[in-house]
């Protein structure tokens, strides 16, 4: 859509480099509508049949608000500013008749935007663009990274979904080959119902989140104290290395007893030290002097992205960093762990800190871990 293209930038490689810096944003400006100016009236999504994909429930359970202020919503978001805007293609078998639709998340509600393109599949494919101005208006300079970290989050977000809905596997574009949409996820419905009077509906895989995990996920807030169990952390860098499908390295910086960097073996069973020494407190300082993150337990770290990288690669590169870290959240949840997504970094050029060649392995993005959160803290 032409909101999106306007706020896209031009050359994403000069933005990317300017936010990486140590320049602070200037003042706060007005963020501007939370929703796009969908045209038509808005119409509430129709419950869904036996067979039919229930988007009713796919969207509750990622992207809806599920508060008044609009700033709670299952996906994760810097600075709650949520810039994601949402169009739906909708094919046959959903609980929505087929057309283009535009999501309102606030309202729970779609405006009717046209006929479904020529070749349209059965299911829903969601078209996630964004309105930079929301985010630029706290962040500045530092929005662009942000912008695609928070993409990929709401990705995720409709993967869990489908999956905790038992649809058909869901699909992704995530390639970041166009500007807009910056992102696609494709939802196929669960298949041809066989059988008189209908078949059972198929029950999620035992890996598969509940509604009511997705329902409750949320960012702890800090301190995050506490270094996770081996077991936990293996756990968390394996959802993340597999959902990063290649593009980027990841690694956990641990706090105490044993401090350093730790990293996956090459067959991905066990953990491995990759180097000693707390680096939490300069992650702190580089994760714009966020100062607790120097005594959360472990921090999670997305790196890679070269400093020449082009518009496409960075794309691609931050819009599959939020999508693995909203897996890995989730994981770290089943784990009993606290977890708090960190995307603004400035100087963090993990490379050359571990004595590499400068400019080639950035920290991308990252998620705070802990074994206590702040509100088990105040009461003991």
């Amino acid at each position: 859509m032409e909101h999106a293209r306007q706020n896209h930038p031009v050359d994403l490689t000069a933005a990317l480099a300017r936010a990486r810096t140590c320049e602070p944003p200037g003042p706060d400006t007005p963020a501007g509508p939370a929703v796009p100016a969908w045209p038509g009236r808005p119409r509430p999504i129709p419950a869904a049949g036996p067979a039919d994909l229930d988007l009713h429930a796919l969207l509750r359970l990622s992207l809806a608000a599920s508060d008044h202020s609009g700033r709670l919503r299952p996906a994760s978001s810097a600075g709650a500013l949520h810039p994601v805007d949402t169009e739906l293609v909708v094919g046959t078998g959903c609980s929505l008749p087929p057309g283009r639709y535009g999501y309102d998340p606030l309202r729970h509600r779609v405006h009717h935007l046209g006929p479904q393109p020529d070749g349209t599949p059965p299911g829903v494919t969601a078209e996630l663009s964004v309105t930079a101005r929301r985010t630029v208006s706290h962040y500045g300079h530092r929005a662009w990274p942000l912008l695609l970290l928070d993409t990929g989050h709401a990705a995720a977000a409709l993967c869990l979904a489908a999956r905790a809905l038992a649809t058909g596997e869901p699909g992704t574009r995530l390639d970041g080959r166009a500007k807009s949409p910056l992102a696609a996820v494709h939802v196929p419905p669960r298949g041809p119902v066989r059988g008189l009077g209908g078949a059972p509906r198929p029950r999620p895989s035992a890996s598969a989140p509940s509604p009511e995990e997705l329902l409750a996920r949320r960012s702890a807030p800090p301190p995050l104290p506490g270094t996770p169990p081996q077991d936990a952390l293996r756990a968390v860098l394996a959802t993340a290395a597999r959902a990063g499908a290649g593009d980027l390295r990841w690694c956990a910086a641990v706090g105490p007893p044993r401090p350093g960097l730790t990293e996956l073996s090459t067959d991905g069973t066990t953990l491995r030290r990759r180097a000693t020494g707390d680096a939490r407190p300069t992650l702190a300082a580089w994760a714009a002097g966020q100062a607790w993150i120097a005594d959360a337990g472990a921090v999670l770290l997305a790196h890679g992205c070269p400093a020449d990288a082009d518009a496409p690669h960075i794309r691609r590169t931050h819009l599959r960093a939020g999508f693995a870290v909203h897996l890995a959240h989730v994981t770290a949840l089943r784990h009993g762990l606290a977890a708090r997504p960190v995307g603004s970094w400035q100087r963090a050029d993990l490379g050359a800190a571990l004595g590499a060649p400068p400019g080639r392995d950035w920290i991308v993005h990252a998620l705070a871990l802990g074994t206590r959160h702040a509100d088990e803290e105040n009461t003991t």
